[in-house]
């Protein structure tokens, strides 16, 4: 059968296509920590959200400039053909016609305005500022929290992966075992019960070891989707799960620079003194504002006999009687109390947030070394049983428990260590600063 030469090369190209997407498909990527947190922070939509609320911010206190201290120019120019009824307006006299034109004028001018004195507006744009300084603010606490979370599911990856590696080494000391038992039974030193104890064991642990690397895999599918990254991708843990210790200073002098250094308390404190501010614009609206204003042109009866007329004035504006002044005091003086009592109450969360973090920083370093402990026990305990199976002082009634009591001291201390690295992250969110110093709370220089 004979192909058409375009239908030989749809044929290749097609082929390339697939062999590439598979190749594609079996890249793996390896991440790092940081390299984690660096692609959460590019395609957390937190992060982009906070961004865009900084540029509305921005183009609102760009207004207000404007309307503060900026002159305004504008341009107006027409022609026009009309009559005019002169007894509409009260003009009626003997030999008078009583509708005058058509006649026709034509107008080209600009038009300048200049606040001179306007206090409310000047206050009304430094509060702008305020509120754009406090979206700064905003948009580096959604930084940092996606730092937390980012490093929640890294290690939480981590200790998945743990598991399965746990679980991995029981499968291999459960064969061997399984393997020595099958051996005593042919030689007739072990029952039947010995070998079918060891091989009910391999079973067992088989099985965690499918439940541990599943975990594994859907812990990686959570931390790709929070990375911005398709699901399918493969991804390589850079770092395993160790024990980093870390020696924080006093929680006093925790707390006392996370004040300095927390997003979200300056943030508040940025938004009190943006009420301030309006405060003080709601204020400004009793005092008198002066204002220039001017036009230059051409105007005449027709293009030809236009003649420059121009025009300067200043203004005055004060309001003697305005109900909505006392309104609007009123909503921002209960907005101040609001966020006091907010800055108050994170002040004191954060106080405890810090607290709370060093008390599970010191307990679970204690738990990684007593689960060190119980695991090392554990170890040689199950060694002692084997040599004792293996020597036929005893059955494997000791091992299988030796095993799962290895089974539960791995897991302890996987727990103590997750735990106590979780503690870290936990004191850095507290502590403030989060992106920036999240390295030092890792253990890395």
């Amino acid at each position: 059968m004979r192909l058409h030469l375009g239908s030989f090369l749809t044929l290749i190209f097609i082929a390339v296509i697939t062999s590439r997407g598979n190749a594609q498909q079996t890249v793996s990527y390896r991440l790092t920590l940081r390299d984690a947190i660096e692609k959460g922070l590019q395609a957390n939509l937190s992060v982009l959200v906070a961004d865009t609320r900084i540029e509305e911010a921005e183009g609102t206190r760009t207004r207000r400039y404007s309307a503060a201290l900026l002159p305004r120019f504008r341009s107006q120019s027409y022609a026009n053909f009309q009559n005019r009824n002169l007894r509409a307006f009260g003009i009626s006299a003997s030999g008078f016609p009583a509708v005058v034109g058509p006649f026709s004028n034509y107008d080209f001018r600009i038009n300048a305005d200049q606040n001179i004195f306007d206090l409310q507006s000047y206050r009304s744009y430094k509060a702008s500022q305020d509120a754009v300084n406090a979206s700064k603010l905003d948009y580096q606490d959604a930084r940092d929290l996606i730092v937390r979370a980012i490093a929640g599911l890294y290690l939480d990856a981590q200790s998945a992966a743990a598991r399965a590696d746990a679980a991995q080494t029981r499968v291999t000391d459960a064969q061997a075992l399984c393997q020595l038992a099958n051996s005593k039974h042919d030689a007739g030193t072990a029952t039947g019960v010995d070998l079918l104890r060891a091989q009910v064991q391999l079973a067992n642990d088989r099985q965690a070891l499918l439940a541990a690397q599943n975990q594994y895999k859907q812990a990686l599918l959570v931390l790709a989707r929070n990375l911005g990254m398709s699901p399918g991708t493969l991804l390589e843990l850079a770092e395993p799960l160790c024990f980093q210790p870390l020696s924080p200073p006093a929680a006093e002098l925790i707390v006392g620079s996370a004040l300095l250094a927390r997003s979200d308390y300056l943030s508040l404190a940025t938004q009190r003194q943006q009420l301030v501010e309006q405060q003080s614009a709601s204020k400004a609206r009793y005092f008198p504002k002066l204002s220039l204003s001017g036009n230059y042109g051409g105007l005449g009866r027709s293009v030809g006999s236009v003649e420059g007329t121009y025009i300067v004035q200043g203004q005055l504006d004060f309001t003697v009687f305005d109900r909505d002044r006392t309104g609007e005091a009123q909503e921002l003086a209960s907005r101040l109390r609001r966020i006091d009592s907010q800055i108050a109450d994170l002040r004191r969360g954060i106080d405890q947030d810090v607290r709370a973090a060093l008390l599970n920083l010191e307990s679970t370093a204690e738990q990684v070394a007593v689960a060190q402990q119980g695991q090392d026990l554990a170890g040689r305990e199950l060694k002692l049983t084997q040599d004792r199976f293996r020597s036929g002082v005893t059955n494997n009634i000791e091992v299988t428990t030796a095993q799962d009591e290895l089974a539960r001291a791995q897991e302890n201390y996987i727990l103590a260590v997750s735990s106590y690295a979780d503690a870290k992250f936990a004191l850095a969110r507290a502590a403030g600063g989060t992106e920036k110093n999240i390295d030092q709370y890792l253990g890395n220089p």
